[in-house]
């Protein structure tokens, strides 16, 4: 069945606009298609101008948070005497989450543009983007592209003779999902230890070499170019009053249509199901995740939550990096905790008590549960470690590694108990367990 026309016009590609042209990532294709004409406008502009228009148009934070990125902006310091930098953070690496990588692949020059311009905001001439260590493709287009930047003068010194100057260094990590938490990012890039820094300070006035820094997801700064250049209203026409725009909702799993859907903030689930041809024949809805692995599971009742920021967060849970991955009947739930708990051990950096044995042991209790060895009380033994792990780890890995637990407990509650209780077969191995302990 197609989509209805209701549903049809919540597709508002904005950032994805580019992404199906012959070459969309070359800069002769970007330019053709509206590109640096943002930055153009921008430049005719006052700093402190630009950074109101952000603030004014409603834009939050892209990458999980939904901080206001205006407010982010306004909080650097001026007139400090210190340099001043920007850092994208492009580690994208959370279970089911793809809404950036593609973004760099196939239209580049957006994110570019978009540094250019915040760097004319906080007054920086130096940038970053840290790119995921293993997304060498994602990379290479990158690099390409600022090298094109720079050929055509919108890179470097004395920008478009304005005497603006940014500098654009592409940075790729060493593939560590903790590296995504913004000040271990930080460290990553001072050539240290990826592991997270203890705020206050903050990296507003303490950041990159200890001086004011704004770190902002990559689809946030590719934003910019468009607020720019259509303006508040026509921003925030699309998405809802306190979510302001459209946004990248990436679907994976048993949908018909995997992919990303550009849409305005504030659809459905059921809409975007509609959109990507329902759910694969033969499977029903149990249980999906509303903004990727560290975000507390929603289940079918959950189908008309709008997807934005507050709405999600009214229902106990966060819209994340709208990672919407959909699971059936045929899922289980206790398994797929198992392997999100074993990707947070695993990506786990060690640094704090809580997380580095907190997840270290629910990986097992899990295992435990699923070999058919489980007992009753490893429920309350795992809710007890998610007790000790939310808002006491250093960072916020540990608070998200607690959703999938305490989420599927809550909703599934009997599917643990089949397990412990022999009702369903064992799905691991016993012999797993040995030396598990």
């Amino acid at each position: 069945m197609s989509p209805s026309q209701d549903v049809l016009n919540k597709l508002t590609p904005v950032l994805t606009k580019r992404w199906l042209s012959p070459d969309a990532w070359r800069i002769n294709t970007y330019e053709k298609l509206d590109g640096y004409q943002g930055l153009k406008k921008a430049l005719k502009a006052h700093p402190d101008d630009l950074i109101q228009l952000v603030k004014d148009s409603g834009l939050r934070g892209r990458g999980g948070a939904g901080f206001p990125t205006g407010l982010k902006w306004s909080f650097i310091p001026q007139n400090d005497g210190k340099p001043h930098y920007l850092v994208v953070n492009a580690d994208e690496g959370e279970p089911g989450t793809c809404k950036d990588l593609p973004l760099m692949m196939n239209d580049p020059h957006s994110l570019i543009e978009g540094v250019i311009i915040t760097c004319y905001a906080i007054r920086a001439e130096r940038a970053y983007i840290y790119i995921r260590g293993e997304a060498v493709h994602a990379a290479r287009r990158l690099r390409n592209a600022v090298a094109e930047a720079y050929a055509r003068g919108y890179l470097g010194r004395n920008i478009l003779g304005t005497g603006l100057n940014v500098e654009l260094v592409v940075h790729s990590g060493a593939g560590a999902y903790i590296c995504g938490e913004e000040t271990a990012l930080l460290d990553s890039l001072e050539g240290f230890r990826g592991q997270p820094r203890l705020k206050p300070p903050f990296p507003a006035t303490h950041g990159l070499y200890s001086s004011p820094t704004v770190v902002n997801n990559v689809g946030t700064i590719a934003s910019v170019p468009y607020i720019v250049l259509g303006g508040v209203d026509w921003w925030r026409q699309m998405g809802t009053e306190k979510s302001s725009g459209p946004m990248i909702y990436s679907l994976s799993g048993r949908v018909v249509n995997p992919g990303q859907y550009e849409c305005t903030m504030g659809i459905t689930l059921r809409e975007l199901l509609e959109l990507a041809g329902g759910m694969q024949p033969g499977h029903e809805l149990k249980f999906w995740t509303p903004g990727g692995s560290s975000t507390p599971m929603f289940t079918a009742e959950h189908l008309d939550v709008p997807l934005d920021f507050d709405s999600v967060a009214a229902q106990g849970s966060m819209l994340g990096t709208t990672a919407t991955q959909i699971f059936s009947d045929q899922d289980c739930p206790v398994y797929a905790t198992y392997r999100w708990i074993e990707f947070y051990a695993h990506e786990s950096c060690g640094k704090c008590t809580p997380c580095r044995e907190g997840n270290y042991w629910m990986v097992r209790i899990l295992r435990r549960i699923l070999s058919g060895q489980g007992t009753h009380d490893d429920l309350d033994t795992l809710l007890d470690a998610c007790d000790n792990l939310l808002g006491r780890s250093f960072c916020a890995l540990g608070d998200g590694a607690t959703s999938p637990v305490t989420s599927s407990i809550k909703y599934f509650k009997q599917d643990y108990l089949d397990y412990i209780e022999g009702r369903t077969k064992p799905l691991l191995d016993a012999r797993e367990l040995v030396g598990a302990h």
